[in-house]
């Protein structure tokens, strides 16, 4: 019987044209973008194409895109310009519910001397941008938030907090991995001064992202040795990721309206179907201001991880949070940060859709949840 994945955050399937792309160029274009010859020509052209493809998904222009690894290397190598003595402000505002790759880096610049103020949540998970603000008008040198939370899916008011920083001329860097192809992004409406995303999260290749760096925005690259990446990004770059991510950027940006349908159908049935057949269902988070695709479900009284485990064996893939966080027996901090117990915080799932869904999938989905649900809580209570 067909699995059915309910774990898009975490990662989604390759779209069949992107993985076509890529083979041709693991195959044919084998080049080295900085050599010469023929070969190098040609796989620079493939970057350099790709690199318009994701700047116009983003509404950035093609010389901000920088081309590494994924979001955290991404997420690293903006806090780490932090570290510049020569920087006339020193100071990081961030927020309690980040993801790893921001709140592991924002502890280390704490040990390195750098203040770091940490914004807290409210019940629905979001900041409030007066917070920021008021915290902003102490003078620190970047705001870091991000935009879509990878557990939860609630949405912070990047637009609002975007423009009262830029009054107060304080660069705001934005972990836009989950909104990119889940809802509109564009650097030409929202004075973003970084951004960044991973390939992975919209049907791309995994180990490929980018950092946008907008304006004259400072990068200290991490990575150092070769003009690549205009000396931002040290490395030979990986050509056949690039292309893929290209591409799926270039579908996300074609496709969105009709993702954003077809992703709020799929989510809208699911929470209604288990609506119907769990009493308590409580959704975590926000409803509003929300990832069209993303549910974050309590289920009182009954342990996740033995959901997880359980379901898997249905053939339902589910997880409890990050995927950065799998394996660990830690509520998680998003939603203690939101106010959930840890025994509510262990009771929690996060269902995530995406392409190759359909109703039917989600139906089924429903009645293999509903199911485990009722054993783990028949059993947590004997």
């Amino acid at each position: 019987m067909k699995r059915i994945y309910l774990d898009h955050n975490a990662t989604t399937p390759l779209r069949e044209e992107v993985a076509e792309a890529m083979s041709k160029i693991l195959f044919s274009e084998f080049g080295n973008p900085t050599s010469t010859h023929e070969e190098g020509a040609r796989a620079r052209t493939h970057v350099e194409t790709s690199r318009e493809r994701v700047a116009q998904c983003l509404g950035a222009k093609s010389a901000e895109i920088i081309f590494t690894a994924g979001a955290s290397e991404s997420n690293n190598t903006v806090l780490a310009t932090l570290l510049d003595p020569e920087l006339p402000r020193r100071g990081l505002i961030t927020s309690t519910v980040e993801h790893p790759s921001i709140l592991e880096p924002a502890r280390q610049l704490e040990k390195a001397g750098v203040p770091v103020t940490w914004i807290p949540v409210d019940r629905d998970g979001r900041v409030s941008p007066e917070r920021v603000f008021e915290a902003a008008d102490r003078g620190p040198a970047l705001v870091s938030l991000i935009w879509a939370n990878n557990e939860t899916g609630v949405l912070q008011p990047i637009q609002e907090i975007a423009a009262g920083l830029e009054h107060r001329g304080i660069p705001l860097h934005v972990d836009a991995t989950q909104t990119v192809g889940k809802c509109p992004v564009d650097l030409q409406s929202t004075p973003i001064a970084y951004l960044s995303c991973s390939a992975h999260k919209l049907n791309g290749p995994k180990g490929t992202g980018c950092l946008v760096a907008r304006g004259h925005s400072p990068v200290h690259p991490l990575l150092l040795g070769g003009p690549q990446e205009r000396r931002r990004r040290g490395g030979t770059e990986n050509v056949a990721g690039i292309v893929g991510f290209g591409l799926a950027c270039q579908l996300a940006h074609v496709e969105l309206s009709e993702r954003i349908k077809a992703y709020s159908e799929l989510r809208d049935h699911l929470w209604q179907s288990l609506s119907e057949r769990i009493g308590g269902l409580r959704r975590n988070g926000t409803s509003e201001h929300v990832l069209p695709n993303t549910l974050n479900l309590q289920f009182a009284g009954a342990a996740g991880e033995v959901m997880v485990q359980a379901l898997d064996l249905e053939g339902i893939a589910v997880s409890m949070g990050a995927a950065c966080h799998s394996g660990s027996v830690s509520p998680s901090h998003v939603l203690t940060e939101m106010g959930l117990s840890s025994e509510e915080a262990r009771s929690s799932l996060r269902l995530s859709v995406g392409q190759g869904l359909t109703l039917d999938d989600i139906s089924r989905a429903a009645e293999s949840i509903a199911r485990v649900a009722r054993r783990a809580q028949e059993a947590s209570a004997a």
